[in-house]
C-alpha cells in the first residue's frame, strides 16, 4: 500500500496516509483510459445538428412546366435539391451519439488514471481545505502555498461553500465531490488534490465489489419448475 504525506494549506506535513492498492495501485492501461475518455466525450455530444430535406423547405408543390416540349430539363418540384433553396440530400440529422461503457471498465479506467497521477507525484493530500472567506485571492494564495501550478482538480465536499465560491472564477482549477470525478477531468488536469475523507469515499466508490465479479451466465432457475424433456423425434401425428 503506497503511503503519502498529509499536508496543510501551508504545505507543512501533518501526518501520513496509506492508500489502498485497489484504487491507487492500479497499473497504467492507456487503451482503457482512451476508450473511457472517448465514451465520455461521445455521451456529452448534443447531436442536434440538422439540415432541411426537401420535405422541410418551403415551396410550391405544383409542376413548374410540362414534362415535354419545352426544351428544358424535366423537373417535378421547386423543392428539389437541384434548385437554389431546395432541400438537402443526405445531410446530418439529430441523433444520439452516446453508448454505454461497462461499469467495471469505467471504474478501472478511473483507478488507472488516479494511480498514474500518484506515480507522477502529482497527487496531493490536504488535511482540510478551509477558507475563512469566499475570496478568490485567498484561494490563489493557498494554491501557491501548496505549489499547485497549472490545471488542478480538487476533490472535496460540495458543502464547502467558501471553497466553491472562491474557486469558480479560477479557470485553471475545478472543484468536484467524490461522486463527480470522471475520467476526462483526471486526464485533463495535471494535479489532483484529495482530502482524507475524499480518499475514503473514492475507495468505497471505486473498489471492486464481489457482486461485480460474479458470473452473469451461471445456472438460472426456470419459472414453473424444471424444464420438461422434449419428446422423441418422429413424424407429426404418429405416436411413438
Amino acid at each position: 500500500m503506497p503511503t503519502v504525506k498529509i499536508l496543510n494549506l501551508t504545505s507543512k506535513e501533518v501526518g501520513e496516509l496509506e492508500l489502498p492498492d485497489t484504487v491507487f495501485g492500479v497499473e497504467m492501461n492507456e487503451p482503457l483510459i482512451h476508450e473511457a475518455v472517448r465514451s465520455f466525450m461521445a455521451n456529452r455530444r448534443a447531436g442536434t445538428s440538422a439540415t432541411k430535406s426537401r420535405g422541410d423547405v418551403s415551396g410550391a408543390g405544383r409542376k413548374l412546366w410540362k414534362q415535354k416540349g419545352t426544351g428544358r430539363a424535366r423537373i417535378a418540384s421547386l423543392r428539389s435539391p437541384l434548385w437554389k433553396g431546395g432541400g438537402n440530400v443526405h445531410g446530418p440529422q439529430p441523433r444520439d451519439w452516446s453508448y454505454n461503457l461497462p461499469k467495471k471498465m469505467r471504474k478501472r479506467a478511473i483507478c488507472s488514471a488516479i494511480s498514474e497521477r500518484l506515480r507522477e507525484g502529482n497527487l496531493v493530500i490536504v488535511e482540510e481545505w478551509k477558507l475563512e472567506q469566499p475570496k478568490t485571492k485567498d484561494f490563489l494564495s493557498t494554491l501557491s502555498g501548496l505549489n499547485l501550478s497549472g490545471k488542478t482538480l480538487i476533490v472535496d465536499s460540495l458543502k464547502n461553500t467558501n471553497l466553491m465560491l472562491a474557486s469558480r472564477n479560477v479557470q485553471t482549477a475545478k472543484v468536484v465531490n467524490s461522486y463527480g470525478v470522471n475520467i476526462y477531468d483526471l486526464v485533463y488536469h495535471q494535479k489532483l488534490v484529495l482530502t482524507p475523507k475524499s480518499v475514503e469515499e473514492l475507495t468505497d466508490i471505486l473498489r471492486p465489489r464481489a457482486k461485480d465479479d460474479e458470473e452473469q451466465y451461471g445456472s438460472r432457475e426456470v419459472l414453473g419448475g424444471p424444464t420438461k424433456s422434449r419428446p422423441a423425434s418422429g413424424r407429426r401425428g404418429v405416436s411413438a
